[in-house]
């Protein structure tokens, strides 16, 4: 059968577990008797399912290719392709972004393979967590709000991908594969939604340092706030509220889990992994042996995919003029977000090669200040959702909602941290490891005006969404939900599908899926 039929994946890697999730794999077992045989399997079961969310841009057990970070930038207009002339990638990535791609392109395919390998995984947790006498049933419940958070986080990234898409709630039968037909855009997000409304309700809201990274109560808040927002903007079958947005984020707000860490320059770097700031992030590290194959790939494929190819890497992804120029001057965020030739990176003068990277610039974001064991086994976590994003969804919820003044004072906040920020760590020759202070003008980063209403604050949020977030996969789904995709692609129309407000783009799902009767996308 082949590997890559959502079907087959019920057997495909079933368990690759990571100490506080990165623990080496210890083996594939298929029975409930797991889950007894010994207490710390129950958990082991759910690292194996953050493992395979962790493949989409690293860990080389399923298919690598840094995929959020191609559709969310480089199909936006925050990034180009990058690269150079006649890289193998070139071809591939720039058919995605002009709406050319068709079913064989392997970046859909790779991210249609990984998440349903996570649904498998999780859907194995929830079939035998009940069970599960090794564990009380304090940590039963956490543990199957861990799976149920994955899994719906898995069916929200191949919902704004593909539409609606088959559903698995369970351990398929042999005589149901094949079988499964795609469900509606609507059925798929009451799928997720149900998925996190269960999750929220069983996970804690901080763990122990040694836990650090597992899903929590204010992700599952923060992600049904973003789906709840897309969904507003594009299909809202289920007519959902602005109201609901501000609930849930006022929520995290309120929580008093998170906050703002004081200095920008810090978030990308090992120092704010899993900080206060950190709603979710996806766990990496570098298992030191230069080995990144198979189950031994624990680190993410990201960095080598972004970074400069004068440093080893491939130079993709590479932030488009039109991001650079919606910066206001002054703004350090600038510096903290784009390389560029004549920069100092972690300590020493960095040059572009335009032979190498004609684009000249690359995400800052996503360098390392070593190089690790293999540029593909890279460390760096990858920060999936940010406090300062839920700031900023709790600004446009109060805006939908009329509370302009909470809208202005989201904004403010996060525009204060910015003006506060210095440059980015190692900006100064021969001093890696400082982070030297940011010239900022008195005039630069004003907090925007207490009177400002209608579509020039809608306009502001947008602009610090944009700025704020800048390179971290986000923008291509804050087009899309706000309907300003097709007029910068409008290719994009003929591979839509309607939704209830607006029409939504949705890329070509694999040709070995639609042979398991799959029905393909509109154009592909």
């Amino acid at each position: 059968m082949n590997r890559y039929s959502t079907i087959s994946l019920l057997i495909f890697f079933l368990f690759g577990c990571k100490n506080h999730l990165k623990k080496e794999p210890l083996g594939p077992a298929y029975d409930a008797n797991y889950f007894n045989s010994d207490p710390s399997h129950p958990a082991l079961a759910v690292n194996a399912i953050y493992d395979a969310i962790s493949w989409d841009e690293g860990g080389r057990a399923g298919e690598s290719g840094a995929y959020e970070l191609i559709f969310g930038d480089i199909c936006s207009d925050d990034a180009e392709v990058g690269s150079m002339p006649g890289d193998a990638l070139v071809v591939g990535l720039q058919q995605l972004k002009d709406w050319n791609a068709n079913s064989s392109s392997k970046f859909p395919r790779g991210v249609w393979v990984n998440m349903y390998a996570a649904i498998t995984r999780a859907n194995y947790v929830l079939a035998n967590i009940d069970e599960a006498t090794s564990i009380n049933q304090s940590l039963k419940d956490r543990l199957k709000g861990e799976a149920l958070f994955l899994r719906g986080y898995s069916y929200f990234y191949l919902a704004r991908l593909f539409g609606g898409v088959p559903l698995i709630d369970h351990l398929l039968l042999n005589t149901e594969y094949g079988k499964i037909k795609r469900s509606t855009l609507a059925e798929t997000y009451a799928f997720i939604e149900t998925d996190w409304n269960r999750a929220k309700d069983l996970l804690p809201g901080t763990y122990p340092g040694s836990e650090a990274g597992r899903a929590t109560k204010g992700a599952a808040l923060g992600y049904l706030a973003r789906a709840i927002m897309y969904q507003l903007g594009t299909d809202n079958s289920k007519g959902h509220t602005w109201d609901e947005v501000y609930q849930l984020t006022t929520q995290i707000i309120q929580s008093g889990t998170y906050s703002l860490v004081p200095n920008y320059a810090t978030l990308f770097e090992e120092e704010s992994e899993n900080g206060s700031e950190s709603v979710f992030e996806i766990q990496y590290a570098d298992n030191g042996s230069g080995d990144y194959e198979g189950p031994w790939g624990i680190g993410s494929y990201a960095e080598q995919l972004q970074s400069p190819r004068t440093l080893g890497g491939w130079g993709y992804n590479t932030p488009s003029k039109s991001l650079i120029n919606e910066f206001e001057a002054g703004d350090p965020r600038l510096q903290n977000t784009v390389l560029r030739d004549g920069d100092i990176l972690y300590g020493a003068k960095f040059t572009i090669d335009p032979s190498q990277d004609p684009d000249s610039a690359l995400n800052r974001k996503a360098n390392l200040p070593k190089k690790p064991s293999n540029l593909s086994n890279s460390p760096k976590n990858h920060r999936k959702m940010r406090f300062a994003d839920v700031l900023l969804m709790h600004a446009e919820a109060a805006f939908h909602t009329g509370k302009f003044n909470e809208a202005i004072s989201d904004v403010n906040i996060v525009r204060a941290r910015a003006k506060a920020s210095t440059l980015p760590k190692g900006f100064i020759e021969n001093n890696p490891n400082e982070y030297p202070k940011a010239t900022v003008p008195d005039s630069a980063l004003q907090p925007i005006a207490s009177n400002l209403a209608g579509q020039d604050l809608l306009n502001a949020i947008w602009h610090e969404r944009r700025v704020e977030l800048g390179m971290e996969a986000l923008r291509f789904w804050d087009l899309v939900r706000t309907n300003r995709y097709y007029s910068l692609y409008p290719n994009a129309n003929s591979h839509s599908i309607s939704g209830s407000v607006n029409r939504i783009p949705v890329f070509p799902i694999t040709f070995s899926e639609v042979q398991f009767n799959v029905e393909q996308n509109p154009g592909y």
